[in-house]
């Protein structure tokens, strides 16, 4: 079956960016070529799958991009030649798949087709991580603190005998705790720390 894909392509490297775009160009592979993640960042596109070259920290720097952004796209890593080790961190770091360069155009779609078929059964949990933790990073130390009770399933009096002080109090720091994480039921909030790996 042959799958028509949106490939965006991240290379620093000139000369290996238009080799691959012209390896491409006579399959069903539409290749959106950019220097780096902030190019890339000026003009999201509409769909598809990111193919990054694998440096030191492109990966995590990419989808921080991503979380901050609101994007979200499938990230496919590669490089000549990739040590397990390499390919290993970049599954860690978020990457759903890792090619080596060079690669066929047949092989290439097949890893599109994995890519997207991943992504939509799992969504990025990394980029959702990146981006829960970006939320809670706008709570104050007190209203984390009410948070964890919260999670922990205890009530604003016993928060607020915890924390020593009234459920008044508790009830206000909580009210301020949705408002800041977006959240409009105590669930969604606990679901914004279980996503930033916070809770248990």
């Amino acid at each position: 079956m042959e799958h028509v894909s949106n490939l965006i392509l991240i290379d620093r490297d000139t000369r290996r960016r238009a080799s691959i775009s012209h390896a491409l160009a006579a399959s069903s592979i539409h290749v959106e070529p950019f220097e780096n993640i902030d190019e890339l960042a000026m003009a999201w596109p509409r769909s598809g799958v990111i193919m990054i070259h694998d440096e030191a920290g492109t990966i995590p720097d990419l989808i921080e991009k991503m979380a901050i952004d609101g994007e979200w796209y499938p990230i496919i890593a590669f490089c000549e030649e990739p040590s397990p080790r390499q390919i290993v961190q970049a599954v860690l770091d978020g990457a759903v798949d890792y090619v080596a360069w060079p690669i066929g155009a047949e092989d290439l779609n097949d890893a599109l087709a994995r890519a997207i078929e991943k992504s939509e059964g799992a969504g990025n949990t990394k980029v959702r991580e990146v981006m829960a933790r970006s939320r809670l990073d706008r709570l104050t130390k007190r209203e984390r603190e009410v948070l964890d009770g919260v999670a922990s399933g205890l009530s604003n009096r016993l928060i607020g005998e915890k924390l020593s002080i009234s459920p008044r109090t508790v009830e206000i720091h909580r009210a301020n705790m949705l408002n800041k994480l977006g959240a409009n039921h105590t669930s969604e909030a606990i679901r914004i720390a279980i996503e930033a790996a916070l809770v248990n």
